[in-house]
């Protein structure tokens, strides 16, 4: 997997259908066969990040590497 947002594979999982980016820090959700990015706020919370990015970004396409 490549993190939409930086495009680097330094993901890792944190649990069912969810993974975290260690280089810039969002967290990843795969709902129905589409990317959600978040990221996590100092409280814990998260904000999301859908809006920043077109459709064709979030669409999640499993590879095998």
């Amino acid at each position: 997997m490549e993190c939409p947002n930086c495009g680097r594979k330094d993901i890792g999982k944190i649990g069912v259908n969810q993974y975290y980016c260690w280089n810039c820090f969002i967290e990843l959700s795969i709902v129905k066969g589409r990317l959600s990015l978040h990221q996590v706020e100092e409280d814990g919370s998260l904000t999301s990040l859908d809006d920043l990015f077109e459709d064709q970004d979030l669409t999640y396409r499993e590879t095998t590497s």
